[in-house]
């Protein structure tokens, strides 16, 4: 896991070595193990450190910083050049499987001079082109500068698990792990992209696509690449290479299926658990990260030192801390846990916001924060999570919404009803809300927004600058809507890319590398997603309303039973709503601060007057308080434009 950067330019220009060295210690939390950096001109290229080089006028720079992870010695440093000095890579993340690919490739006639994935991603890259994607288990975001053809290739892992952000200059082109090093890299404007404001502020989602929330920063969208030309830079053009869903229904029977789910869980977690430095969990309590636990026990065997990380709530009703703990006896772990204030909270507010980059959905960051600085207390450098399994295997409540308007649009009503009334017994389900929320799937969005208006759930709400936006041509719409007779398979694969996963992983790289650990997400396979997309949708959701029903099947005699049976959904949930009204002087500072009225997204008279209500009149908080103040304090920390 490391930090990458660099700058194409078409014509050769001299870097400011002061710029250069800002760029490489924006990104220095994200590899504190080394530095490098390679500079390529037409008919010369130089390569070493420390970060004030390179001196002369260059086409290419490519910019490194290492955390050591696998091959910890020198040679697996980069960036990193083939023998003939025709390719030379800068890679961010981790190719599980390459032990398998180097000996293919070993087969094919290549010689190795390390033990790093590095080295074997930029060898198969040298052997089959592009082609190699197709062939990778493992997250990455990567560029390949080709001497010879005069290109650079950039290219981002099937879900987007590793971030690279790009974006057009006057002389060619920048890319870099993270917007603040973009930023500075390519002195861009910070000018804030209207459609994806009213996609935060309304729905909470970012991070999706190739944009961001500035306008001008883009990034490489999950399962992306393009080939930039040197000597003919222009705007970046993206290319597919992979996608979830579109695949026909896979035709197993469910022992098949669960036996199918199973090898492919374990053998996810097996390549995982790769690392030449201790490897932990981060544990929840939840079936996804008991799950990995159970699995990196029976895989690692007794001698494997455990350790796991959980953030226990103060309030009863979102612990899952008895969960956790049976969990830990099962697997004889060493649990570490962390409770947290809101005075703590308050604390380290502004290097959370500092280190997300763009504004955040909620409190429960700020939880995986502090679960990711536990870790590195205790000197684990790698920690597995169970991101991506809820938006594969239906984990969410609304997912129950989408399984009931499967049913109804096949004319199932029978099935629909039982399952209707089925879902009135779990905790946190209300029958007429997933009736209502159905209906969201089924009903075309330009019939939706009188029935929204009449339940208060206007597209516009009253806080937001409707002006502003349609004066700037947003035009929203439902985000639920569609077509397709498998509603809960379209809908996974829509949070899948769109609406949940892409900012959570934001969230889990941010964490993790703010405090030097590499975070690796076991579910997230191409292999595993593909064969999860196409099973049937009973097979995900039970017909009684039991969610991740084939998960749960797969891992009966692994995983505690307690924990396979439960039949609540909590995740890393924090309290906060006492979190924000033990924060009230704060929030009161903010919203009645010159902050807000500076930003135009936002109807400030609307916004004051809905805090009134929260704070003293007992009106139910959610989670709009959190976006506003979110995006006041982002748009001071990163002086924001509108």
């Amino acid at each position: 896991m490391c930090g990458i950067a660099g700058v194409i330019s078409s014509a050769p220009l001299v870097l400011d070595r002061g710029m250069v060295g800002r760029v490489m210690r924006l990104i220095a939390h994200r590899g504190p193990d080394a530095a490098g950096w390679f500079a390529w001109s037409q008919g010369q290229q130089s390569s070493g450190g420390p970060p004030e080089e390179p001196r002369q006028p260059v086409n290419v720079v490519l910019l490194h910083t290492r955390l050591s992870i696998i091959d910890t010695s020198a040679a697996g440093c980069q960036p990193m050049q083939t023998v003939d000095g025709r390719y030379v890579i800068v890679l961010n993340g981790e190719i599980y499987n390459y032990v398998e690919l180097r000996e293919q490739l070993g087969r094919l006639g290549h010689r190795f001079h390390s033990r790093s994935d590095t080295e074997v991603l930029l060898t198969a890259f040298a052997h089959w082109g592009p082609g190699c994607l197709e062939r990778l288990v493992g997250m990455f975001a990567f560029a390949v500068l080709d001497t010879r053809d005069k290109t650079v290739f950039l290219a981002r892992d099937y879900f987007g698990i590793k971030p690279l952000y790009v974006a057009s200059t006057p002389g060619g082109l920048v890319f870099a792990s993270e917007i603040g090093a973009l930023l500075e890299l390519g002195q861009l404007p910070r000018t804030v992209d209207a459609a994806r404001l009213f996609a935060y502020l309304r729905y909470g989602i970012t991070d999706h696509g190739d944009g961001s929330l500035f306008a001008e920063v883009q990034q490489v969208p999950a399962g992306g690449c393009t080939v930039i030309d040197i000597d003919h830079t222009g705007p970046p053009e993206f290319r597919c290479y992979w996608q979830p869903g579109g695949r026909p229904r896979a035709e197993l029977s469910l022992d098949e299926a669960t036996r199918r789910v199973r090898d492919l869980f374990l053998d996810s977690v097996r390549l995982h658990l790769r690392s030449d430095v201790p490897v932990g969990s981060a544990l929840s309590g939840g079936i996804d990260s008991s799950a990995i636990v159970m699995a990196m026990r029976r895989l690692g065997g007794p001698e494997l030192v455990l350790h796991t990380f959980s953030f226990v709530p103060a309030d009863e009703a979102l612990s899952e801390e008895r969960w956790v703990d049976v969990v830990v006896d099962a697997a004889h772990t060493t649990a570490h846990k962390v409770h947290v204030s809101p005075e703590e909270l308050s604390h380290d507010l502004e290097e959370l916001i500092r280190v997300q980059e763009e504004p955040f959905g909620g409190t429960s960051v700020y939880a995986q924060f502090r679960v990711c600085r536990l870790a590195r207390e205790h000197g684990i450098k790698v920690l597995l999570d169970g991101q991506g399994a809820d938006e594969l295997l239906g984990g969410y409540r609304f997912y129950l919404a989408a399984r009931l308007a499967s049913l109804v649009r096949l004319g199932s009503w029978a099935d629909a009803a039982r399952l209707l009334r089925a879902c009135g017994g779990l905790p946190g389900v209300q029958r007429l809300q997933l009736v209502l929320r159905s209906a969201d799937f089924l009903v075309p969005s330009r019939y939706q927004s009188l029935g929204r208006t009449l339940v208060g759930q206007s597209l516009f709400p009253s806080w937001v600058a409707r002006q502003w936006f349609v004066d700037r041509g947003v035009r929203p719409a439902s985000l639920s809507y569609t077509r397709s007779e498998d509603v809960l398979r379209d809908y996974l694969v829509r949070t899948l890319t769109t609406t949940m996963l892409p900012h959570l992983l934001r969230y889990e790289d941010r964490n993790s590398m703010a405090f030097s650990i590499e975070s690796r997400v076991p579910f997230l396979t191409r292999e595993l997603a593909e064969l999860l997309l196409t099973l049937p949708e009973e097979y995900i959701i039970a017909p009684d309303g039991t969610s991740k029903s084939i998960f749960r099947r797969a891992m009966r005699g692994l995983v505690p039973d307690p924990i396979l049976e439960r039949r609540d959904k909590v995740g890393f949930a924090t309290p906060e709503r006492a979190w924000m009204r033990a924060l009230q002087p704060w929030v009161d500072q903010v919203v009645g601060g010159d902050g807000l009225t500076a930003t135009p997204a936002l109807d400030a008279r609307a916004v004051r007057s809905e805090w009134a209500r929260i704070a003293r009149d007992g009106k139910p908080f959610d989670a709009r308080v959190w976006r506003w103040v979110n995006l006041v304090e982002w748009t001071r920390q990163f002086n924001v434009t509108f």
